[in-house]
């Protein structure tokens, strides 16, 4: 399993994403919940790659820790990685950030079928120089007030003090307006 998620890493850290696609169960579903990041598929997961390299060019990703049960693979380590543009609703200061992150996987036909990337939004926002708040709105939709247009999801590391969920959950509002 750990070599699996290695060869992603070093793919990924060569922004490779024909070789990071060979790792992948057609079935893939890469979550990152910072973004409000969720593709299922070979298609989709080389649509979203491809956008996530564009906005950081000089990705890399090092496994410094690992643990795993019959079924699941958790990695720790670092991602150092310069956002670029303005895809976050702010021109960035062109620092490169450096960052805890820890990535779950899940296997199938000894292939990666789910990839769940968990670092922390506010810090990557500080390292770049953009308004953490600014970036949220942009990524999740939100208006000034907080408030989420209908059927859009949001990850609840937004969540207010009275919400149960825990962070890293996908919270949408269903058909009522009703978050769910």
């Amino acid at each position: 399993m750990f070599e699996l998620a290695q060869a992603l890493a070093v793919a990924k850290s060569r922004q490779d994403v024909p070789a990071a696609l060979k790792v992948l169960h057609e079935d893939m579903q890469l979550e990152a919940p910072a973004f409000g990041t969720s593709a299922r598929g070979l298609a989709e997961n080389e649509k979203v790659l491809t956008r996530f390299f564009a906005s950081f060019p000089d990705y890399n990703v090092a496994l410094e820790g690992h643990a795993a049960n019959d079924d699941t693979l958790v990695c720790w380590g670092r991602v150092q990685m310069t956002m670029t543009g303005d895809r976050f609703g702010m021109v960035p200061n062109g620092r490169r950030a450096d960052l805890p992150v820890f990535i779950q996987f899940a296997f199938k036909d000894d292939r990666i079928v789910r990839e769940r990337f968990v670092f922390d939004l506010a810090e990557l926002c500080a390292q770049s120089g953009v308004s953490t708040d600014t970036v949220r709105r942009k990524i999740f939709g939100m208006s000034a007030s907080g408030s989420l247009p209908p059927n859009d999801s949001y990850c609840v590391a937004n969540r207010t003090p009275d919400d149960s969920r825990s962070a890293g959950e996908t919270r949408r509002r269903d058909q009522d307006g009703t978050i769910v």
